[in-house]
């Protein structure tokens, strides 16, 4: 055993080598999964509006920087400002702050740095993760464990070897969503003290690599930071602010996305006319710019948006057609109407908001932005799923009493009244686990390797101990045993994480749940089942073996993807019986968007405007 663990440990030197091919196997990820979002933020195609931002003059402990940029390069005539990624290696050090206006295109820029970077990017280039802050624990994580649990849940890396990437330097954190971390003042404005927004911050300075400020990008709303630069800011960083579009730009986005010039051309005649206009300025924002190409892309009149010069009356217009622009212009194969899309989606938001904050003002952030399959249980109730899943077990153990008219009394009474007892105890541990454990890949981890040797230790010393009442015969097969099932118990039972895939938890945890499962249940049945027929005769035995196989196997087996479907079956009136497919096909219709292994609205607007809007608007 010591060779072995000893064969474990990379040869000397090599482990910087190691870590920098499996840096170029994370890029590879990365780009996979964040081009995708990407796309979704453009509204499914690649046009995008041509961002210009400015350096933020900062009073104390700035990073060197550019004065100016764009998003890109491309674009008609001699280009003078540097594009995104030329800034970012540029400053010095390389730690960027991105601020704007709700709307501004901040996590879309960010996408194009990370994704340029990872274009770009040499062996010895660390690999640009994205992560949103609204999931940082403050209290009891530092970055680089943000980070190794980023890596684990979202890519499904191994959590030694996530460490080694960390370790290495070969990962650079895009930190998105300073503005999400805490909520709002009652009047819906930024709160200046903003407990975790600060200690993020604070993390973020005490960030370093060897004795310089270790690289990061950052993202938050202006009025945010602005609240927040009042007591802290991040130091040795450049802060950049995105401009409004310019009226010229916004023209260009709307002609290359229009399909149907003719439609488009009063409005874009307008625009021409009045560039310092109200509506000019109302779709300065990438958002709105996104949102009326959508909504007008394959029909309607755009010329309607001339009659709204605010913005309030804009968003209100374009996000109550949005969703049916949407359903017709995405393929719907399960027939989903508008109508249930709506309702559907104003109830996921109820997860994310359950006080309803949000109705307290248009401009108020959410403190959530995830939806995560297997955390989404407490929308149906907790009391009410909790209660159901326990029935639903209570009731799957006592189909074992049938078999306790094998044994002959009084035997068969103690059997029943174990079945019943032990039915009845699980069903109350049910109702009172408020976070359930998953089932996952055994062993794959060295605290688990290390598990599995205790328990096998710990059951094989409990044998001896008990051979001394019981025999060696009976003594030592009973403590293989037990170590064995203790062993396969902490091999397999890992706090709730994520993988890649959206899906992939519940799908996980229902494979590795029925397979442990059954495992336990037969292995608990030959010990009890042993245990019992050489104290109490062949009849008993069989008896209380095949009932141990049903409890054991039912109280081992899956927890989140049965308290899932459970709460899929206490929403049936008020979400779709196949959620998860549903969440897929609206990021298909760029409803919503991955984030790991977590779903988000398209943007946190449509997420404001849907938690405001129980039923859908009237649409003429």
């Amino acid at each position: 055993m010591i060779a072995l663990v000893a064969l474990r440990k990379p040869i000397e030197g090599s482990d910087a080598a190691l870590a920098r091919g499996r840096a170029s196997t994370l890029a590879d990820q990365v780009e996979a999964g964040e081009s995708a979002v990407w796309r979704q933020l453009l509204g499914d195609d690649t046009r995008r509006v041509n961002l210009a931002y400015a350096l933020h003059p900062a009073e104390v402990r700035a990073a060197t920087a550019p004065i100016a940029g764009r998003l890109t390069a491309d674009g008609p005539g001699p280009v003078s400002l540097p594009d995104i990624v030329t800034y970012y290696r540029a400053t010095r050090p390389l730690r960027l702050v991105v601020t704007g206006a709700a709307g501004a295109g901040k996590t879309v820029l960010a996408l194009e740095l990370l994704l340029a970077l990872i274009d770009g990017r040499a062996e010895d280039d660390p690999v640009p993760v994205r992560i949103p802050l609204s999931r940082w624990d403050t209290e009891h994580q530092s970055l680089p464990e943000l980070l190794e649990q980023r890596l684990v849940e979202a890519y499904d890396w191994p959590a030694g070897l996530a460490a080694g990437l960390v370790r290495h330097n070969l990962v650079l954190p895009v930190l998105d969503g300073l503005d999400e971390m805490d909520p709002p003042t009652p009047d819906g404005s930024p709160d200046p003290s903003a407990p975790r927004a600060t200690a993020v911050m604070g993390a973020l300075n005490a960030y370093q690599q060897g004795r310089n400020a270790g690289p990061l990008i950052l993202t938050c709303r202006t009025r945010h930071y602005d609240a927040l630069a009042q007591h802290t800011r991040v130091l040795d960083a450049a802060r950049i602010a995105i401009a409004p579009v310019a009226t010229d730009d916004a023209r260009n986005y709307l002609i290359d996305r229009a399909l149907d010039a003719p439609r488009w051309r009063p409005l874009i005649n307008h625009l021409a006319a009045a560039p310092s206009g109200p509506l000019a300025s109302v779709l300065s924002t990438p958002w709105r710019l996104c949102l009326a190409a959508t909504v007008y892309h394959h029909d309607g009149n755009p010329a309607e948006l001339l009659a709204l010069s605010g913005p309030g009356a804009l968003d209100r217009h374009l996000l109550a057609r949005y969703i049916p622009a949407a359903t017709r212009t995405a393929p719907n194969p399960r027939s989903y109407t508008p109508q249930d899309i709506h309702r559907w989606l104003h109830h996921l938001t109820t997860h994310l908001d359950p006080t309803g904050t949000l109705h307290a003002s248009p401009l108020a952030c959410a403190q959530a932005t995830d939806l995560v399959l297997h955390e989404l249980w407490p929308l149906a109730g907790r009391t009410r799923v909790r209660a159901v899943d326990a029935l639903l077990t209570v009731f799957a153990m006592l189909t074992a009493l049938p078999l306790t008219w094998i044994a002959p009394q009084p035997q068969a009474g103690v059997l029943a009244a174990l079945i019943g007892g032990f039915a009845l105890l699980t069903g109350v541990i049910k109702v009172a686990t408020d976070r359930p454990k998953r089932l996952d890949a055994p062993f794959k981890t060295t605290q688990a390797r290390r598990s599995l040797a205790f328990s096998i230790a710990l059951g094989v010393t409990a044998g001896i101990v008990f051979s001394v009442a019981a025999g060696a015969a009976v003594g030592l097969p009973f403590g293989l045993a037990l170590g064995t099932l203790l062993a396969v118990a902490a091999g397999f039972t890992q706090e709730p994480g994520m993988s890649l895939g959206a899906r992939d938890v519940i799908r996980r945890d229902a494979a590795f749940g029925l397979a442990f499962g059954i495992a336990f249940g037969i292995a608990a049945g030959i010990m009890n089942g042993t245990l019992a027929g050489a104290r109490f005769g062949a009849a008993t035995g069989i008896a209380a073996g095949t009932a141990s196989v049903i409890i054991n196997g039912v109280a081992a087996g899956p927890e989140n993807s049965l308290r899932y479907a459970v709460f899929l079956l206490c929403s049936r009136r008020r979400l779709p019986l196949r959620l998860g497919q549903f969440l897929d096909w609206a990021v298909t219709a760029g409803l919503m968007r991955y984030s790991g292994p977590a779903y988000q609205y398209r943007h946190r607007e449509l997420q404001h405007w849907l938690r405001q809007h129980p039923d859908p608007p009237a649409v003429p």
